[in-house]
């Protein structure tokens, strides 16, 4: 996927908003104020990654079966990982993630936020 298509797919998400509040070189995704992922926007040794939020079971299981995966790279390893964007990872799975990403950022806000995102945007 390259990153055209990331921000494009992320900019379809309910409720999703970018914003620059690290810099003109990282592209950030948020949902109801709450980031779910964020980009380099200027390539890394010629390539972009994306940072999203994903269950620490699963993100170990994707790191055992994609190069393109890896800790978060500047960011809590628990809970978040690294996707090259160009690489190994289908673009099906890219967008799945950027969805589990969002999910697990909707489960952390409180009932009433929850709630509020639902009504707005729909049961995710």
């Amino acid at each position: 996927m390259d990153i055209e298509s990331f921000r494009d797919y992320c900019l379809t998400r309910p409720g999703a908003e970018e914003c620059f509040p690290f810099g003109d070189d990282v592209l950030v995704y948020k949902i109801l104020g709450k980031v779910f992922t964020y980009a380099a926007l200027t390539p890394r040794d010629g390539i972009f990654i994306a940072n999203m939020k994903c269950d620490t079971e699963y993100s170990a299981e994707l790191m055992e079966r994609y190069a393109g995966v890896c800790f978060g790279y500047h960011s809590d390893k628990k809970y978040w990982i690294t996707v090259t964007l160009e690489s190994d990872v289908p673009d099906e799975l890219i967008r799945h993630l950027i969805d589990h990403s969002i999910e697990k950022v909707v489960r952390n806000m409180s009932r009433k936020q929850q709630e509020a995102y639902r009504l707005r945007y729909g049961n995710r």
